[in-house]
């Protein structure tokens, strides 16, 4: 990735309102709904019909090319429970990939970039990309060599001070995270650091403004001299906020040091879990009913070897080798892993949804008479996941701090590979394993099933969508003629990103509203949806970001069961 850092990094949910007039539904609405006399056991039905009457004007009027003066319509409400269809508790969840780096410089609390200097790209086997000496070539060197204590991810950077008398405040490196790491006055920040050093040596760990003038904390740490790598914890309490601050390790002593796995994170985390509070926030005002994960694309690859592989985002975060998502053109260092996903979804309160690879890359995939060993890691995964702490994956997961397994209801076999030359033979490899050993997991087909049905065995079926919002707007009626048989339909992908919508408009919004109330009318085929995608990084959007704001009214308003309304124009 291009290491340019030019401000802070700012992560966000973009909204845009679509109800209300930019007021969250939540106590404001019930207030009115109280003067306006409707009670709760009525004002569910009303919401749905008031929303419905809000997105049906606003949209006819945003995407209508013409509408004629004297045009009226007439609105024909049948609230009878027999025309009813009652909405799925699992209608509306989120969808994380990693993208934008959503997770990497995003809801992962991880401040610092490429911290075990592994990182890499397709022809580069490692870098120390975006750390940077401080200093002269005169006075400091630095290089990576394959000296690390770490058998999984070998590589480590060797700092050579090469002056006698080095200037003020020492020469040395610094990370500057992801654009600038947001420091906040009163916080502290722990570091944690793998140090070797023939020599005993003063280092001094400061984190400061992008120019290193402004010191907003600092602290000396002794390393002694011995050929054994040492770990290095130390807590710094920032005295001033810097939203592009960088960490530094300086020394004024010659010699060589050594360093592996150098990580900053805020010691307030979510549930102390290592997700961004204030992030992790926003997703719980969503009320979100379940979780997908990891992706996506990320979860395929450019190319197998650069696929996501669980068993490599698991134990210690110090042990984990990282990997290039080719797919999205940058490095991970898997901190936010298999394990924290599954953790995050119990700690939402939501149903994980584990979308594993199934031997297919965008450029390369495995013969079906060779997916063995796939299908025997997937099956591991879920051993992991869900296996007693007494099992072989189940007390990795033990050892990792949850000794009680993780309720996984949902895999999703690939991620929109189903015109790949082997999917559907690797899929029956997949589905009839996972079956015979867990046979209550819902397993979700990549084969589209909403016009033809599928010609495989399979609970769910994705159904992905990105268009412009006219479009978008028009496929409210998708699921009116889906055979009310067969498998249910999972809109995991969905969004207004192309040509009109601009980066997160009103008008992407309504059309993705409107999209959503075709969901609801359709709920008794269609059992799950979800945005894409849900975090961007703003100084990194590879897919243009629409609005979502419209998804928080549905999911603040999940009213059971839905009204039928019909109207006309005359």
């Amino acid at each position: 990735m291009p290491c340019t850092r030019r401000r802070g990094a700012r992560v966000f949910l973009r909204m845009v309102d679509a109800c209300m007039h930019g007021r969250h539904a939540g106590p404001t609405r019930i207030d009115k709904w109280k003067r306006m006399g409707i009670t709760s056991n009525d004002a569910a039905p009303r919401a749905v019909l008031l929303r419905f009457l809000f997105l049906l004007c606003i949209g006819c009027k945003c995407l209508a090319s013409e509408v004629e003066a004297t045009q009226t319509a007439t609105l024909a409400v049948d609230a009878s429970p027999q025309l009813a269809r009652k909405i799925p508790d699992t209608l509306f969840g989120i969808f994380f990939e990693e993208i934008n780096h959503a997770g990497a410089g995003g809801i992962w609390a991880e401040l610092v970039s490429n911290r075990g200097f592994e990182a890499g790209g397709l022809h580069t086997p490692s870098n120390i990309d975006p750390w940077s000496i401080i200093g002269d070539d005169s006075s400091v060197f630095v290089e990576t060599d394959r000296t690390s204590c770490f058998s999984r991810n070998i590589v480590a950077l060797r700092m050579e001070v090469l002056c006698d008398n080095c200037p003020t405040g020492g020469v040395g490196v610094y990370n500057p995270g992801f654009w600038g790491m947001n420091i906040e006055e009163g916080k502290v920040y722990n570091l944690v650091m793998f140090v070797k050093s023939p020599e005993t040596t003063d280092l001094t760990v400061s984190l400061t403004s992008s120019n290193g003038l402004q010191n907003l904390a600092s602290a000396t740490v002794t390393v002694s001299g011995e050929s054994n790598w040492i770990k290095v914890e130390q807590k710094l309490v920032a005295k001033g906020t810097n939203r592009t601050s960088r960490l530094q390790i300086t020394t004024n002593k010659k010699g060589v040091v050594w360093f592996d796995q150098v990580s900053l994170m805020p010691e307030d985390t979510y549930k102390g879990h290592g997700f961004r509070t204030e992030l992790i926030s926003m997703i719980l005002d969503l009320k979100p009913r379940f979780l997908r994960f990891p992706g996506g694309c990320f979860v395929e690859g450019g190319w197998l070897r650069n696929a996501f592989r669980w068993r490599e985002s698991i134990g210690p975060w110090e042990e984990r080798p990282g990997h290039f998502g080719d797919v999205w053109h940058y490095w991970t260092d898997d901190g936010l892993g298999y394990y924290e996903f599954l953790q995050l979804a119990e700690d939402l309160g939501t149903e994980p949804i584990w979308v594993f690879n199934n031997g297919v890359s965008h450029n390369d995939e495995v013969d079906t008479v060779a997916i063995a060993p796939f299908v025997k890691d997937v099956l591991d995964s879920i051993e992991f996941a869900r296996g007693s702490a007494n099992s072989t994956w189940g007390s990795v997961r033990a050892a990792m701090g949850h000794p009680e397994p993780f309720p996984v209801k949902y895999v999703a076999i690939g991620n929109e590979d189903c015109g790949k030359k082997f999917y559907r033979g690797n899929y029956l490899k997949f589905y009839n394993a996972i079956r015979q050993a867990y046979p209550d997991i819902q397993m979700i087909s990549n084969c589209d099933g909403s016009s033809t049905p599928l010609d495989h065995p399979a609970d769910l079926y994705d159904f992905h969508v990105y268009n412009d919002s006219k479009t978008l707007f028009n496929m409210k009626s998708t699921f009116d003629r889906t055979s009310r048989s067969g498998p249910k339909a999972f809109v995991s992908e969905y969004a207004v990103w192309r040509g009109d919508a601009g980066r997160g408009s009103l008008l992407a919004s309504l059309a993705e509203a409107a999209f959503l109330t075709g969901l609801e009318k359709n709920s008794d085929i269609v059992s799950m949806a979800s945005y894409a995608p849900l975090f961007v990084n703003d100084n990194d959007q590879t897919l243009v970001h629409a609005a979502f704001h419209s998804l928080h009214c549905f999911l603040l308003c999940s009213c059971r069961p839905n009204i039928v309304v019909r109207g006309e124009a005359t």
